[in-house]
């Protein structure tokens, strides 16, 4: 049986006094052994974490005590191991990076669309699917029919839209547009920057696509292939059994045991998404290894000799 529970969050609620909330955050984060990372901004809170489920649980009660965040949602899942080997409160200018000024969420966004009404809305002919996470998220897996815009970054999806936007593009007549990611919170955000540019049927997946691989059994399905997660997990599948992917921890692209098996794979240097890095930072990254590999040889050998002790 799993022990470890991964919580999955965000909000995007005022918090002006945000940089206050950093330090109590990390305490509780810490006195409760939860390891991930949250991101606090201005606009709200986003991030992930994973610990014993009481503790997981203590955390989140301690998030909702304060009023604006007592609605705060989160999706579960579960890990064999650990997910995340340190805890992060990071102070963001944004919990998501699209890099446009005047983009608000809690009163802009898109139209929520249920998972399981989510099929008929992507399957009628008039509208427009956009898959708005990066291109090696896109790679592994997403809806049928979704347009994939390449971009490296979220904060590359305004550029795309002015693009498609121009005579003759894919957005030029303003179609109704259904947009998705992996939880929902860039969607939150990119259907805001969308009505902001004057499209007025703007939709997106309410939850995410964790939140439909969670709902819609695999027979019912519009999703194929599997979906990136940014823990150790690498990738989830239909009721969010993790995947089969591994990571290049070089570059963070997701792989496949083929390319796993590259000659152009080495562990925790290079793959073939990033074999063509120069010598120097190879080294940098085999290095880097090396003393990873130390670590937790000390770790195992101080761990033995405190169980030894009578």
């Amino acid at each position: 049986m799993s022990r470890f529970l991964t919580a999955a969050l965000y909000k995007f609620v005022r918090l002006p006094d945000f940089r206050e909330l950093q330090a109590p955050l990390l305490d509780c984060c810490n006195r409760h052994q939860v390891k991930g990372t949250l991101l606090l901004a201005e606009e709200g809170i986003n991030g992930t974490i994973a610990g014993l489920p009481d503790d997981i649980e203590a955390v989140l009660a301690w998030l909702r005590s304060d009023p604006r965040l007592a609605e705060l949602e989160h999706k579960s899942s579960w890990a064999e191991s650990p997910p995340f080997q340190r805890m992060k409160v990071k102070l963001k200018r944004e919990i998501v990076t699209l890099g446009v000024e005047g983009v608000s969420p809690t009163n802009m966004a898109g139209e929520y669309v249920k998972p399981q009404d989510w099929n008929t809305l992507i399957s009628a002919p008039d509208v427009v699917v956009v898959d708005c996470r990066n291109d090696y998220e896109v790679a592994i897996g997403t809806f049928d029919g979704a347009v994939d815009p390449h971009t490296r970054s979220f904060s590359e999806l305004p550029a795309w839209v002015e693009k498609e936007s121009a005579p003759g593009g894919l957005l030029a007549d303003k179609p109704r547009v259904a947009m998705f990611c992996t939880g929902g919170i860039r969607c939150e955000k990119s259907t805001a920057f969308m009505r902001m540019q004057g499209f007025e049927a703007v939709y997106h997946l309410e939850g995410g696509i964790l939140k439909y691989l969670e709902t819609i059994p695999e027979a019912d399905s519009s999703w194929q292939g599997e979906c990136f997660v940014f823990d150790d997990r690498v990738s989830v599948g239909h009721a969010l059994v993790p995947g089969g992917l591994g990571r290049c921890l070089a570059c963070g692209y997701p792989l496949t045991a083929e390319e796993q098996a590259s000659e152009h794979y080495e562990d925790g240097v290079s793959c073939p998404h990033c074999c063509d890095s120069t010598e120097e930072r190879k080294a940098e990254l085999r290095e880097r290894r090396r003393q990873q590999a130390l670590a937790a040889e000390q770790k195992r050998a101080d761990d033995k000799a405190a169980h030894s002790k009578p």
